[in-house]
């Protein structure tokens, strides 16, 4: 393959930075399959709950589907934990940075904010303040992020519940993240 001959970006011309990027447009329409593989991969079990990652995200995306959902929204359902693995500090964040080019305003700070939100269900177990999720109570998007939390993802921990299976949904992430991104 083609390489551009710059070790540094400061040297590269206007010839290799277009190589470069026509390279990456071509990457960035591949990442609905990216996608896809990783959540084929995603199958292992989270310590102490009784249904795998992904179980817990076909079961919300299944909810979200079944209440009519948008397209976008029912894949940022599905998607909305995968940052646990690699930053379960803020994977709220996580999910909502790789989305934000591919959605609305609306699913974004949901996805954003989901994390906080969740927090309802048990952070008072733990000695937290279960309504931290309070701070945005004149959010324009709160009653949304409620409805997602409450109804999706709380709910979704239910190894008899039945989803659909993972292959149904690709065609719903292809269609996302085929979307023209947004770019800064």
């Amino acid at each position: 393959m083609k390489k551009v001959n710059f070790t540094q970006m400061k040297d590269g011309t206007k010839d290799e930075y277009l190589f470069l990027d026509k390279l990456e447009k071509e990457f960035i329409l591949g990442a609905g399959e990216r996608i896809i593989k990783y959540l084929q991969q995603y199958d292992e079990t989270i310590e102490g709950y009784q249904v795998s990652r992904l179980e817990h995200s076909l079961q919300a995306a299944t909810r979200a589907l079944k209440d009519s959902a948008s397209d976008e929204m029912v894949v940022a359902t599905l998607l909305h934990d995968i940052g646990d693995d690699l930053a379960p500090a803020n994977h709220a964040e996580y999910v909502a940075a790789i989305l934000k080019p591919y959605v609305s305003e609306k699913t974004y700070w949901i996805l954003l904010k989901h994390g906080e939100f969740q927090m309802f269900y048990y952070a008072h177990h733990l000695g937290a303040d279960k309504n931290k999720r309070d701070q945005y109570k004149d959010h324009k998007y709160y009653e949304d992020c409620v409805k997602f939390c409450e109804l999706w993802d709380q709910s979704s921990f239910d190894p008899k519940y039945k989803s659909f299976k993972l292959e149904y949904f690709e065609p719903l992430i292809k269609k996302i993240f085929s979307r023209k991104p947004y770019t800064s």
